[in-house]
């Protein structure tokens, strides 16, 4: 069976979002890099009887959903901000697609904000959907619950405290979310976007 390697990121020194704060959350994206192999690993011991390991097997199956979103949200998260903050440009795809759907890429960005603030820990992702050919924000709770089936992420969020809190007090979300934009490489983002519309 492949094994997920841990991907490195080259992220500069960024506003309001601390390099401590960067290496801890570097060390959480590991853990979940960890916790998928091991989880895929023990399901293949434990399959040689299933019968007998029926629990188990089933248990660590439901956590899978789990600890694999964690290490994929926390890929684009930190994708999005290597290399330094550059500008979404007016004549991007990304931009008019956003502006097709939302009027304004300043409603858009109202609406995003206000999604990152839904009470609990999650994450508030811009997805495609590339059978309609549109952009649809949404809510995950915790790593796994709520993502919306078969949509490519662009754009993801971390709203768990410990992306924020060494940094910010409780009551600064907001201006978590905002540091969080200034810190976006929108290249990186275009990317994505681009590529998930092959």
């Amino acid at each position: 069976m492949q094994k997920y390697q841990e991907k490195q990121f080259d992220i500069p020194e960024l506003k309001g979002i601390s390099k401590t704060n960067i290496e801890e959350h570097l060390k959480l994206y590991s853990g979940y890099v960890k916790n998928t192999n091991n989880i895929l690993e023990k399901v293949s011991e434990l399959s040689e009887d299933i019968e007998a390991n029926q629990f188990t097997l089933t248990e660590m199956q439901r956590r899978f959903s789990f600890e694999f979103n964690g290490m994929r949200n926390h890929e684009y998260y930190f994708g999005a901000l290597e290399g330094g903050p550059t500008d979404l440009s007016d004549d991007s795809e990304l931009k008019t697609a956003i502006e097709k759907e939302w009027g304004s890429f300043d409603k858009w960005f109202s609406l995003f904000k206000s999604i990152a603030k839904t009470r609990g820990v999650g994450w508030v992702n811009l997805y495609y959907d590339k059978e309609t050919n549109q952009l649809l924000n949404g809510w995950v709770d915790e790593q796994h619950l709520g993502h919306l089936n078969g949509l490519q992420p662009i754009l993801c969020l971390d709203m768990w405290e410990h992306s924020f809190v060494a940094d910010y007090q409780p009551s600064g979300k907001g201006q978590y979310i905002d540091d969080f934009f200034t810190n976006l490489n929108w290249q990186k983002i275009e990317e994505s976007f681009t590529e998930a519309r092959k």
